[in-house]
């Protein structure tokens, strides 16, 4: 690959710009002047390289089909780390498994950047990085780090609900249906109200935007301040469908159990907010804001490091799902 030409944020995705924005570095990299460009050749890329990554990996314990490394801010770079370090950054390079892989840097990214800014989706922090040959990476700051380096407990849903490789077989992540999810907050959220409002946004975000891997796995809770547990930010949003040939939910039950699934899908979120108790005033300023913003969407997208063919891709995925979503 060559290098290509910076002239939005790899960060935001403003425009006129040749590395990362202000705004950029103050939210990903703690105000610190790091380059988009990594010391680093891409993973496969020579004996040398690929030495590196693969003790790197040894030092990393974060489930995922897709490859991730553990990297660290030293001054103001960015580095693998080392043996006995706690890494503050998760790195995912172009993976070698799915359809378009090239794409799934910028795929991550942009969906990611559209839930914060046009949504207010709480999200991990992240930006788009490059090696020295000029492939992309998509890097996220790990919201489960403290700053003394210490991890907040953190618990995603599969482990909340029992299930394992051992007790529901290889897909086991995959059971179930979306009102397991609310039943679970219940048990361990004090703030279920609030949280379960975040919940169902997330749930509504990844079908617009064509995540059908938005596993147990793929939620999870998080320890805050008070030593209780909230919903954590979100992470690993992506349009599935550009990579896999998946279905409309990642789960095996869809949104809801098979006795309550019926009707259109804007009508089984409806259902699926009133099993979870969510106000019917919430989940009409919910919708609302989902289906707003549309103008600001096209634009992340055209800004966005995707490929001008899958740029139109992508667009079309959030057409067509806006539509089925606004069709009463």
């Amino acid at each position: 690959m060559t290098m290509p030409i910076i002239q939005n944020c790899p960060g935001t995705l403003a425009e006129g710009n040749s590395s990362y924005s202000r705004t950029a570095l103050k939210r990903v990299f703690d105000g610190k002047k790091v380059s988009h460009i990594m010391p680093y050749l891409a993973p496969y890329t020579d004996e040398t390289t690929d030495e590196l990554f693969e003790e790197n990996r040894k030092n990393l314990s974060i489930s995922g089909v897709q490859e991730k490394f553990s990297v660290k801010l030293d001054s103001n770079k960015v580095r693998l780390i080392k043996e006995g370090e706690q890494g503050e950054y998760i790195l995912k390079p172009i993976p070698r498994a799915g359809k378009h892989p090239e794409q799934m840097p910028a795929n991550e990214h942009l969906t990611m950047q559209i839930a914060r800014q046009v949504f207010g989706i709480e999200t991990a922090e992240n930006a788009l990085i490059f090696f020295k040959d000029g492939s992309p990476a998509y890097i996220t700051k790990r919201f489960d780090v403290r700053s003394n380096s210490e991890k907040w407990a953190q618990e995603d849903f599969a482990s909340l609900a029992g299930l394992t490789p051992q007790t529901h077989g290889e897909n086991y992540k995959y059971e179930g249906n979306y009102l397991e999810l609310f039943k679970l907050m219940q048990q361990y959220v004090p703030a279920y109200t609030v949280e379960a409002t975040k919940l169902f946004k997330r749930i509504l975000f990844n079908y617009l935007f064509s995540n059908g891997d938005a596993h147990f796995k793929n939620f999870s809770l998080i320890e805050t301040t008070l030593g209780d547990f909230k919903l954590s930010p979100a992470y690993d949003l992506v349009n599935s469908r550009m990579h896999i040939s998946d279905r409309d939910f990642a789960l095996n039950q869809g949104l809801l159990p098979p006795q309550e699934t019926q009707g259109k899908v804007i009508e089984q979120f409806i259902k699926l907010a009133e099993l979870a108790e969510i106000s019917e005033k919430q989940v009409e300023k919910t919708i609302k804001n989902l289906l707003d913003g549309v103008d600001k969407v096209e634009k992340l997208i055209e800004n966005s490091f995707l490929a001008d063919r899958f740029k139109r891709n992508y667009l079309q995925a959030y057409q067509t799902r806006h539509n089925k979503l606004t069709r009463t």
